[in-house]
Formats: structure tokens, C-alpha cells, sequence
């Protein structure tokens, strides 16, 4: 009777110890899961920084050589859109961000911001309803935006998560 009920213990212990290991990795999937998608927030917001910043140096770095630009008034190539950071053509001046959503595919970011954007256009100062959609990829270590849209919204507009 002794052996049965060692049995049934080393078995219940081993039960446990192995639903305890997939909780472990699940819950460390999960953590790993939220690190890029962070990553490509942090890196949004440092964006919008040096968008305010003129810091046309660091934006250079951020933005893939075939990257594009699409603006209520056009679309442009990163050249065109580091010189009119650069001149103050448009001067980002803040984008107020109200809500984020991120999803990764793959070595692909996508990130939607909802945001109210106050800026300088040609002279003339601006505050206006966007979502923007910033596409990156992952390249060796560091991501690079691909493409950046404005979409004007209503002040209703909201982001599905």
C-alpha cells in the first residue's frame, strides 16, 4: 500500500512540476511578445521627438532609403521629407498621442497612433485630428521605417485593438 501511495505522489509532483514549466513558458512568450511591440512604441515616440527637434540626423538613420511619406498634400521619398523637416516646410511641432495599437508579422511593425498634431505648414499653424500608420522592418538589429501616413480623422476616430 506503501508503494501505491509513493506512486501516486511522485506522480502528482510530477504533474505539477510540469504544469508549473508550460505556465512558465507561456508567461515567458508573453513577455518576449510585449518587448518588440514596446520597442516600436518607444521608437514612434522618439520619432515624433526628433520630428519636433528638426533632428533631421537621427530621422536619416530611422528612415530606410526607400522609404515613403504620405501627406494630405502628397507623398514623398525620404530625401523630400528630411528636407522639409529640415527647412521647417512643416514643423512638427507636437503630436499629442492618444492611443497606440502594434502588431508584429514576421521582421514587420505596424503602429497606429491616434494623435492631434500641432504644426507649422508653409507658414500657417495647424492642429489636426491624424491616425498614422508607421510601417517598419527589422534589419540586422535596428528598425527602419518604411512608410508613414496621415489619415485625417474625426475627433471621434477611434483605433481597434
Amino acid at each position: 500500500m506503501q508503494s501505491h501511495s509513493f506512486f501516486k505522489s511522485v506522480l502528482a509532483s510530477t504533474l505539477l512540476a510540469l504544469c508549473l514549466v508550460i505556465v512558465d513558458t507561456k508567461s515567458s512568450r508573453a513577455q518576449s511578445a510585449a518587448g518588440p511591440e514596446q520597442q516600436i512604441i518607444d521608437l514612434s515616440k522618439k520619432k515624433w521627438q526628433w520630428m519636433a527637434d528638426k533632428n533631421v540626423d537621427e530621422l536619416a538613420k530611422l528612415f530606410d532609403d526607400k522609404a515613403k511619406f504620405v501627406h494630405m498634400s502628397g507623398t514623398w521619398k525620404k530625401d523630400e521629407e528630411l528636407e522639409i523637416i529640415k527647412t521647417g516646410s512643416i514643423w512638427y511641432k507636437k503630436a499629442d498621442v492618444k492611443d497606440v495599437a502594434v502588431e508584429i508579422v514576421g521582421n514587420t511593425a505596424i503602429i497606429w497612433s491616434r494623435i492631434t498634431l500641432s504644426a507649422m505648414v508653409r507658414g500657417n499653424e495647424a492642429n489636426t485630428e491624424f491616425t498614422v500608420t508607421e510601417v517598419y522592418t527589422k534589419q540586422a538589429n535596428d528598425w527602419k521605417m518604411l512608410a508613414l501616413t496621415f489619415s485625417s480623422v474625426r475627433d471621434t476616430h477611434v483605433i481597434k485593438h
